[in-house]
Parts: structure tokens; C-alpha cells; sequence
């Protein structure tokens, strides 16, 4: 006898659907460096929302280019303080560790 179709949709729910779901709840949601750009000078920063994504971090295989950015960004602005005026959060922690695990001079970032 045959499985009927509704007894494999639930299987399916049951047994795959929660793998996949919490495949999305592994760890940080990764990203871009927010520069601001319409701000070239800002007087103060924006929290990043992602921490660094694999084009920043992957050694070899990272984009120079975007590499670049983020030690000029960090450099220039590292020490100007959140326009919220709390301190950094954990996506900004790991961009400034980042950028001195990079050889950034720690002295370009806010102390705490």
C-alpha cells in the first residue's frame, strides 16, 4: 500500500521544514560596511546592522577593493561617535576588530 499525499506532506513539515528553518538562524546576518555616503564627513556614525560578510574576511578570496574602503572608513571616521550616543554593538565590534585584525591602528577607534 502506498503513502498517501498528505501523510508525505506532513513528513516533509515534520522533518524537513524545521532544518531549513533553522538553517536561516546559524549565526549573524553578514554584510556590507555602511559608509554613509551621502555623508562623506559625518559628525556621526550609524550602527552597522551586519557584521563583516566573507568579501571583507575570506583571506585570498576577499575584495580588495571593499578591504580598502573599510580600513579608509575606519581611519577617517573611527573615532566619531554614534549619532545615538550608546556604544558599539556586536556588528560594530566586529568591524573594528576586523580592521585591527587587518593592522587598522586601534587608535582610530572610539574607546568605550
Amino acid at each position: 500500500m502506498s503513502a498517501r499525499p498528505t501523510t508525505l506532506l506532513r513528513g516533509f513539515v515534520a522533518g524537513v521544514l524545521p532544518v531549513l528553518l533553522l538553517a536561516g538562524c546559524g549565526g549573524p546576518e553578514r554584510g556590507s560596511l555602511d559608509t554613509q555616503p551621502a555623508t562623506p564627513s559625518p559628525t556621526c556614525r550609524a550602527h552597522q546592522v551586519r557584521e563583516p560578510a566573507e568579501r571583507y574576511t575570506a583571506g585570498r578570496e576577499a575584495d580588495t577593493g571593499a578591504v580598502l574602503e573599510m580600513l579608509r572608513y575606519y581611519t577617517a571616521n573611527g573615532r566619531t561617535p554614534y549619532c545615538d550616543g550608546k556604544q558599539p554593538t556586536t556588528a560594530d565590534r566586529a568591524w573594528q576588530q576586523l580592521y585591527t585584525r587587518l593592522g587598522g591602528d586601534p587608535t582610530h577607534l572610539a574607546q568605550p
